[in-house]
């Protein structure tokens, strides 16, 4: 213990040293946190009932101040165990109007003691989502990787910005490296570009859209969109909401987001989106931006990027490719043909917090023209960008930011990047593919099951339909088709208040509600992939 200390400088290492004496092993036997559970309470000695005021920056704060995180570092360690033993529910579920008078959520004037903390952070982690369990297949984001949680725990602690390399150096300079990476990986020349961290593939996206009005009509930063014509912009009728919702912001309006016709698998149709292109130049309208999309949310597609990018060369249109979801598929040497094509694209959204499992939120917009983000973006603050500083003015990366605050997103991909190397990405993500096809090649032939659509899944998404007995041989199409509509939303209902598994389920255009199926989990096994086929024939026998 000692010699731990010395290892801490400060004298907080003894200090430490000797709480944790004074506590006693903090740890269940044999270091195992298996028997340890959230819903733990302090032994009296260890009673909080002191306010958070006593904590650093108090003086002498620094005891208690260890103490307390001491503490929270037990819930969040039992928490992370829960979360990947099988035999714990993938969700406590309560009806939001139950969980609100289960619990005193209210704010109040006065100050809680840190027992009242502490217990409040027990409640929050008793009812949240286990991301991270092996059952978990909500969400394209899932999973928990133990250095990326580490890397966020670093960040928060750091609770640094990311405007400037005199306030965020190591963070910059990370950014830079991997941003370049990254454009290395999409096939740009010597990684040549720019790029940037964003809060979440949306508004990657609309840096995107924002990018392409100001390369065609350089003066609506000024002027705003009175002084352009009509401008349209084109994406997949299966593509991710946040193009039409980045239309609306910009001023562009959602009416002139033009949808073009997907086919049965969801790839977009390049020939119905010249069509359309030509269309619009006919009526006067300006074609400016074309979004493809690699990996559709619902059925994972990838449009066709060649094709499209040679429609977008003829017309002279910016090509982005919306990769929030399927751009990770760059990482491995099997799969990346799916993104033939991506190279040329102007612009490319890529979410590493999807099937990379890095913590949430981390998304990059990489942009192939270096330059064209400052100029479209910078606002010339004077008093966070001074001109006259005594170091490389271009690792002040804010002025391109369309945020000034910016939260540190990189240091969590960097640090699992040296972690786990590309090839521990690429066997990540070829093992959750592995998954998908495994529950395919499970479902297609089984009785009681349907595929939405015909062929393997182009990515982890896989889209069914569970037929009960009682609707499997019905004779009436219509009648037949009103049933199995009700059929998935009942399954999730209950899958949620057993709480053993959660997969989502939607319609799309004519097609019934069906489950989507979705792999990004490195904690999923085959074997989970069974159970999810037993536990939904289970729960949806007597539908």
């Amino acid at each position: 213990c000692q010699a731990a200390a010395q290892k801490l400088s400060g004298g907080i290492g003894s200090k430490l040293c000797g709480l944790q004496m004074m506590r006693g092993n903090i740890f269940p036997p044999s270091h195992s946190f298996k028997s340890w559970n959230i819903n733990h309470k302090m032994s009296p000695l260890l009673m909080f009932c002191f306010p958070s005021s006593d904590l650093l920056p108090a003086m002498d704060g620094d005891t208690k101040t260890m103490t307390f995180l001491q503490e929270v570092v037990d819930i969040l360690l039992a928490y992370i165990v829960e979360s990947f033993d099988r035999e714990t529910k993938v969700i406590d579920f309560h009806y939001p109007n139950e969980l609100l008078q289960m619990n005193n959520w209210e704010l109040q004037d006065e100050p809680a003691s840190l027992d009242d903390i502490l217990i409040s952070c027990r409640a929050t982690l008793k009812y949240a989502i286990k991301t991270a369990h092996p059952r978990y297949f909500n969400q394209l984001s899932t999973g928990l990787d133990m250095v990326g949680l580490a890397a966020d725990w670093l960040t928060s602690t750091a609770n640094t910005n990311m405007f400037t390399y005199e306030v965020a150096p190591v963070f910059v300079l990370l950014e830079y490296v991997s941003l370049k990476k990254m454009r290395e990986i999409i096939g740009w020349p010597d990684g040549r570009g720019d790029g940037i961290f964003s809060p979440g593939g949306a508004i990657s996206n609309m840096y995107a859209m924002l990018l392409a009005r100001f390369k065609m009509f350089p003066e609506v930063k000024e002027k705003g969109m009175s002084s352009v014509p009509r401008l349209v912009a084109f994406t997949s009728e299966h593509s991710h909401f946040s193009i039409k919702k980045g239309a609306a912001a910009l001023g562009i309006g959602t009416e002139s987001v033009i949808c073009i016709k997907a086919d049965e698998s969801g790839k977009m149709i390049p020939a119905d989106l010249e069509r359309r292109i030509l269309e619009a130049k006919q009526k006067g309208f300006v074609p400016f931006f074309v979004s493809a999309t690699a990996g559709t949310t619902v059925y994972g597609a990838f449009d066709p990027l060649i094709a499209i990018s040679d429609i977008c060369k003829k017309y002279n249109i910016w090509m982005h490719v919306d990769g929030a979801w399927g751009g990770s598929l760059l990482m491995s040497r099997r799969h990346r043909w799916k993104l033939d094509g991506v190279e040329r694209a102007n612009s490319v959204t890529w979410n590493p917090h999807k099937m990379m499992s890095v913590p949430l939120q981390c998304s990059a917009l990489l942009v192939r023209e270096e330059g064209l983000m400052q100029n479209c973006n910078q606002m010339h603050a004077c008093y966070l960008f001074q001109q006259d500083k005594h170091y490389d003015l271009s690792y002040d990366t804010g002025d391109k930011a369309l945020q000034c605050g910016r939260h540190v997103d990189i240091f969590k991909l960097w640090l699992m990047w040296r972690a786990k190397g590309t090839i521990g990405f690429e066997a990540q993500i070829d093992k959750c593919l592995e998954l998908s096809e495994y529950l395919y090649n499970k479902i297609k032939d089984r009785e009681g099951y349907e595929m939405v659509f015909d062929g393997k899944p182009q990515h982890t998404n896989v889209c069914f339909w569970y037929l009960p007995p009682g609707i499997r041989y019905m004779e009436d199409k219509e009648e037949k088709k009103k049933h199995l509509h009700k059929v998935a939303p009942v399954i999730k209902a209950r899958m949620m208040e057993y709480g053993t598994t959660m997969v989502s389920y939607q319609p799309q255009g004519d097609k019934v509600n069906f489950f989507r199926m979705v792999i990004s989990n490195p904690a999923a096994t085959f074997q989970d992939i069974d159970f999810l086929i037993e536990e939904i024939e289970r729960l949806g026998q007597d539908l």
